[in-house]
């Protein structure tokens, strides 16, 4: 497509984007809201483009290299980021925890629509030509908006692969893992979003300087005699990590056994009396800056720990083994590598590696 063409066919769709925006101003205005595919002009294609990748079940097709990309998760924003395309972004939003340090300056350049789930007139008020997300939760029914009001605006949606590759989504919660994640799924995240923005070489270098991260933190570590136990978030009902999300991940690479790998469900509320049955060697426990739940912080967690009946008698709470992670290390994204490498250090200080 030609330079003229393709500003054509941008402003078409900013313009469509515009309208719909104004139409769905509120709440009962968005249900009547109409739609259909915003109006294309021919001509050659843009070098390289169309590019096609596989989004949770559908496909995202980008026509031209985005240049108004809204990102929904932090795992996915920390990604763009991390490829150096913070002069592409315009939004991101659902943030955890602060931004990765060595992110901070390109961050600081693109807006924050929101710390939680931004509304879907805030995304489109930025005329967002590429919009990404790291669960399909996001992109669905409670989240932003379901990925059929972008589809109507001809704005392609991506999912990362490690919310859907070998996971059941269907039956609630956080999901049911049908096969044990792996980085490979994650490095797949990275490639997917390297080709649509066409830097494929910056994508390899980021997997490669990963990879080589994941080797060191390994090396010569055997921590077979070791368990672990990941909570998320909630003191009430706490989220606990099952066998093959990303806390498998970090778990697998270093040969301990999390206490919870009976359940493949990703983040199953696990009542304190059986966690006190299964008596963790060690605690591995979110540091979360959010405010949507109890005991968000690891200094909450903590208290709680080592207040609650159920909970001070732990092996792990009565030495004091806690291993803190950002949420985001919890989650399946370039940050999991931090956590192999946090909960690698955890265990040589504890003296849990043979």
């Amino acid at each position: 497509m030609s330079s003229t063409a393709r500003t054509r066919t941008r402003t078409c769709t900013r313009t469509r984007i515009r309208d719909f925006a104004l139409c769905c101003a509120g709440a009962l205005a968005l249900t009547a809201c109409g739609g259909g595919a915003s109006e294309q002009t021919a001509g050659e294609k843009a070098k390289g483009y169309p590019v096609t990748v596989a989004s949770c079940g559908k496909e995202a097709e980008v026509t031209a290299p985005p240049q108004r990309a809204v990102s929904l998760d932090q795992g996915s924003t920390e990604i763009l980021l991390s490829l150096g395309l913070a002069d592409r972004m315009v939004g991101t939003g659902t943030w955890t925890d602060p931004v990765l340090k060595n992110l901070e300056k390109d961050n600081a350049k693109v807006e924050r629509l929101a710390d939680r789930y931004p509304s879907l007139e805030k995304v489109l008020s930025k005329e967002p030509d590429f919009v990404s997300a790291s669960f399909l939760y996001t992109v669905g029914k409670g989240g932003v908006a379901d990925r059929a009001k972008f589809d109507e605006l001809n704005v392609p949606v991506y999912v990362s692969p490690s919310d859907c590759a070998g996971k059941d989504n269907d039956g609630g919660g956080d999901g049911k893992r049908v096969k044990t994640l792996t980085m490979d799924t994650v490095y797949g995240e990275v490639r997917d979003l390297a080709k649509v923005f066409h830097v494929e070489k910056r994508g390899e270098k980021l997997i490669a300087g990963l990879k080589s991260r994941v080797t060191k933190a390994t090396q010569d570590i055997d921590a077979s005699d070791a368990t672990l136990l990941y909570w998320f978030a909630n003191s009430d009902a706490p989220y606990m990590a099952g066998c093959c999300g990303a806390p498998g991940i970090i778990t697998r690479e270093l040969g301990a056994k999390n206490v919870f790998d009976d359940t493949h469900e990703e983040w199953p509320q696990i009542n304190w009396e059986t966690v006190a049955d299964r008596d963790p060697d060690v605690l591995v426990i979110g540091d979360l800056t959010r405010k949507s739940q109890s005991a968000e912080s690891a200094a909450a967690k903590i208290k709680f720990l080592e207040t609650n009946p159920a909970t001070k008698n732990l092996t792990a709470v009565k030495k004091k083994r806690y291993v803190l992670l950002s949420g985001q290390a919890m989650n399946p994204t370039i940050r999991t590598v931090d956590g192999i490498e946090q909960v690698a250090a955890g265990l040589r200080k504890f003296g849990l590696v043979k």
